[in-house]
Formats: structure tokens, C-alpha cells, sequence
């Protein structure tokens, strides 16, 4: 009931709740479909069922012990704490067991799985894995069975294995690669190289090689490859390893059955480094094929350097050729060649080394070369050079049956001794060479000792004091001699010309000496 009383304000808000319940209910009845509740009441009424008095208001104590059973408590950051950015897709470590299995492309595959800077691991306990591996990141390889250089003679099983035609692994540029452990097959590779790198680094520690075809074991077309303790079985007309205009560093390297050796083009500003290397050649002759060369260092668009020590080069026509670059040789052998060293162009420094060559031992066509300290054996001549190389050459031995041939000059009476002359910065040695130099040298190819010595019959005794030589070189020995060159010496003091019994009084005395010896 509203009486006089009731404000005029109040009347009015009464009459607009009326007006809008009237509303509300005009339009529930105009509409067509049934009511729905709102989305998010029903979603709060799901997630947050309400059982009135049941739950207890949260407290201190309950807060704290929720936090005890969280793993992580991401409260503890600091307020401009970010996460960093995320790791790239990938496995840090992939193991692959091939078992054997070839056109399977389960070591393709394995290499895509590996992320940037991981470790593939291969394992050929059922066999060799046969595939191409394309690396475009960098890489870690291992073999899990182990390689020890030692152990080539027992013909071990190989870890990969390239297809017919493909290379055993490509490497991109500015990728770099270490593979330990390893060996390598690629028996009938045709015109491809077992490992390609252009432009990459490629370091390589205790792997083996087995390769049969027209090209290079390894072929790297810049960068840098580093191999030590390796051993390759190159079955190839080509050099076992061809670095163009890149950087080759060898330890511990042995090569053979290949028709050349080493092929460097060296890149500028870096110097190659050859040290402890046997390279055993197949000695085939210049005739056949490509020149058979130990090392060829050739001339690239830098002028690059090389340094080789204490290596040994076997069984090649010619054991170093250099056609352009800086080229440092100390401590080596160079044996079963006909040229030790060929300088066609550039610059030589050969110094306390072995050569041992049939023809010559340096020959320079152009460039500047010293040699210095170094055993010639078995050359007809130890240094030629042409109108353009400048040679320097000082305190070189030779052991020669060619160069080293005594010639005679007449004594007295028809009696010839023996003399040899030196050369320009060489001289000859009387004697066999040395057995222990020949085992480190062709001794290593399995032959049998050969003295290159050149031995005078009966210079022991003629330097004893027995004996004497014809103008021909033919020894007679005598054992008289040495009593009746006594008078001789004699006559050529006190009593030649101008002394007390000189003339022929001093030639009665001798006679007469003479003829007292039974």
C-alpha cells in the first residue's frame, strides 16, 4: 500500500521494475527456441562444482604444502628472466647397426637423425654398412669396433662401405667432420672418390682405406684434411690423395698400391705437412699411364709451401716432383727411383735425407735448390742442373759403382795407384753401404740387400802397404813391396836431387838394395 508518505523517487523505481519484469516476460513468450545458460556459467559450474559448506577457506599452511610436491618452481625466476632460444631438432648421440643390409638407407637415415655437432656411432658386428653418407652439418663419426693400424695385416672387416659408383661420403663446405675408428670400403668406386670435401675439414684419426678405381681414395677441393694413423689401399692409377688448394696435414700415414702417391696443390699463406709417411709404389714405368710420382706438389693460383720430414717414398719413378711451391725435405728416404728428386720450377731444401736413384738424385730444371748433408746411392749422376736452376750444394756422400770408379795415376816405375776425384759439393765413399740403411729403404719393399759400394780389389792390402796397381787397375799383389818402397821413400828425402847421395849415386844405392831382397 502506498501512502501519502512514500516519496515520489521510490514510486518511480517500483514502476520501472514492473516495466521491465513485463518486458522480460513478453519477450520469453515471443521466443521461438528453448533458453540456454551462458557458456561461462556453465564452464565455471564444471570446472568449479559448488559443495556450500564442504570446502574449507584455503590457509598458509595448505598453500605451502602444495608447493613441496612441485618439480619445478618457476616462482624462484627473476622478473626479466626469458627462456632461451630452442634447440635445434635432432639426437645428440645415434647408433646405427646396418647388420649388413644394403639399400636399406638406414645410415642415411641415421645421419639426418644426428643434430649439429652430434656423434653418429656405426656398428657392423653382422656386416658393413653400405651407403652414401651426404654430411651437410657438422659431424662426429665413430666406429664401434675400433681400428688399429697394427692389426691391417689381419685383414679387418670393414665399417662402410660405398656403393657401386658413389663415394663412401660427400662433405659440404665450411663443415667439419671428425672420423675415428673407422674403415672404409670402395671396391669398385669407377670414376668416384671414396670421401669428396670441397671446402671442408675433414680430420680423420685411426681409419683405413680399401679403394679400387680411376680416382683418388680422397679428394679435397680446398679446405683442410688432417689424417693420422691411417692406413690406405689404394688400387688406382691416380694418387691416393689429391689436395686442391688445400691444406693436407699427415702423421702416421701409410700408402700403397697406388701409381702416385701424394698429389698437393698447396693453398697460400698455409704451409702442408708431411712427417712419418711411407708411400710404397708400384714402380710401374712412365710408359704406362700417368707419370708414377711419390709426391707431386704442384703450382696453384698462391704460392704455397710444404714441409716433409722423416718420410720414406718407395717403389716410384720419381720420388718427389715440384712444379712450383716452396718445398722443405729433412730426414727422408727416397728409394727404388729413377730421379730422387725433379725440381721443375720453385724452391728445394734437401737435407740430411737418403736417395737412392738409378740416374740422378736432384735434377732442377728451373728454380732455386740446396742441398746440403745428404747419401746418394746407386746414381750415375747425384746433381743435374740446367741453365735456369741455381744448385747449392755442400758436404754430400755418395756410394756409386758408376760415379765412384777409381782412376790411376802412374807412382813410379810403371806402378799405378789409385785416386778419386770429389765432385762439386760431393765426394765418393770407399765401402759397402750400409745393410741397416738398405732395410729402411728397398728393404721395405721386400728385396733383397744390393751393395751399391764400389770395391777396388785389393785396396786394403794396397793400403797396407801391399801390392800395386797396373795402368789398367789390375792388382798385383806383392808381398816384397812394402820392403822395397822403404829406399824409395828414402831417395825422396836425403837422397833425391841435391842431397849427400842424390844422382846416380843414389840410384847405385837402390839398386843395390834391391837386389839384396830374397
Amino acid at each position: 500500500m502506498i501512502t501519502h508518505r512514500t516519496s515520489n523517487r521510490t514510486i518511480l523505481s517500483l514502476i520501472g521494475g514492473a516495466a521491465a519484469i513485463a518486458v522480460a516476460i513478453t519477450a520469453f513468450a515471443m521466443g521461438d527456441g528453448p533458453a540456454h545458460a551462458q557458456v561461462a556459467a556453465k564452464v565455471e559450474s564444471q570446472t568449479r562444482p559448488n559443495f556450500g559448506v564442504l570446502l574449507d577457506p584455503p590457509t598458509r599452511g595448505s598453500r605451502n604444502r602444495r608447493s613441496q610436491h612441485r618439480r619445478y618452481d618457476y616462482g624462484q625466476h627473476r622478473p626479466d628472466w626469458r627462456p632461451g632460444p630452442l634447440r635445434p631438432g635432432g639426437e645428440e648421440i645415434v647408433l646405427i647397426d646396418c647388420g649388413g643390409n644394403p639399400g636399406t638407407g638406414a645410415v642415411e637415415d641415421a645421419v639426418r637423425r644426428v643434430r649439429p655437432g652430434g656423434t653418429l656411432v656405426i656398428r657392423a658386428r653382422g656386416g658393413a654398412c653400405v651407403g652414401w653418407l651426404n654430411i651437410d652439418k657438422p659431424l662426429t663419426i665413430i666406429g664401434e669396433g675400433g681400428f688399429d693400424p697394427r692389426d691391417w695385416g689381419s685383414n679387418p672387416e670393414p665399417t662402410l662401405m660405398a656403393p657401386d659408383g658413389l663415394p663412401c661420403m660427400t662433405v659440404s663446405q665450411g663443415v667439419r667432420v671428425e672420423i675415428r675408428d673407422m674403415i672404409f670400403a670402395s671396391p669398385r668406386a669407377g670414376d668416384a672418390a671414396c670421401i669428396v670435401s670441397y671446402g671442408a675439414e675433414i680430420v680423420l684419426n685411426r681409419v683405413a682405406f680399401r679403394h679400387g678405381g680411376d680416382e683418388a681414395a680422397i679428394y679435397a677441393d680446398g679446405g683442410l684434411v688432417d689424417i693420422r694413423n691411417a692406413i690406405i689401399d689404394a688400387q688406382t692409377i691416380a694418387p691416393a690423395i689429391v689436395a686442391d688448394g688445400a691444406v693436407l696435414n699427415a702423421h702416421e700415414l701409410a700408402v700403397t698400391g697406388a701409381q702416385s702417391g701424394l698429389e698437393i696443390a698447396p693453398a697460400g699463406g698455409q704451409t702442408s705437412r708431411l712427417s712419418n709417411v711411407t708411400l710404397k709404389g708400384t714402380g710401374a714405368p712412365n710408359a704406362f699411364g700417368p707419370r708414377s710420382i711419390g709426391i707431386v706438389i704442384r703450382s696453384g693460383r698462391e704460392y704455397g709451401r710444404v714441409e716433409i720430414e722423416n718420410t720414406a717414398v718407395l717403389g716410384y719413378v720419381e720420388g718427389v716432383a715440384i712444379e712450383g711451391a716452396s718445398v722443405n725435405i729433412a730426414n727422408s728416404r727416397i728409394g727404388r727411383s729413377d730421379k730422387g728428386v725433379v725440381l721443375y720450377n720453385g724452391e728445394l731444401r734437401l737435407t740430411d735425407s737418403r736417395i737412392r736413384a738409378s740416374e740422378v738424385g736432384v735434377a732442377a730444371a728451373s728454380g732455386h735448390a740446396v742441398v746440403a748433408n745428404n747419401v746418394f746411392s746407386g746414381v750415375r749422376e747425384v746433381i743435374y742442373a740446367e741453365s735456369r736452376a741455381s744448385v747449392e750444394a755442400s758436404g754430400n756422400r755418395v756410394w756409386s759403382q758408376y760415379l765412384c770408379r777409381a782412376q790411376f795415376r802412374d807412382r813410379y816405375r810403371g806402378r799405378y795407384e789409385p785416386y778419386w776425384r770429389d765432385g762439386d759439393g760431393w765426394q765418393c765413399m770407399y765401402g759397402a753401404y750400409p745393410q741397416n740403411w738398405w732395410e729402411s729403404e728397398d728393404g721395405l719393399l721386400g728385396l733383397p740387400y744390393q751393395d751399391d759400394g764400389y770395391q777396388l780389389d785389393g785396396y786394403r792390402d794396397y793400403q797396407s802397404g801391399i801390392g800395386y796397381y797396373t795402368r789398367e787397375g789390375q792388382y798385383v799383389r806383392d808381398v816384397g813391396t812394402l820392403v822395397r818402397e822403404r829406399p824409395r821413400r828414402i831417395a825422396s828425402g836425403p837422397f833425391s836431387r841435391g842431397g849427400r847421395r842424390g844422382g846416380f849415386l843414389g840410384s847405385l844405392f837402390l839398386l843395390r838394395n834391391s837386389a839384396s831382397i830374397p
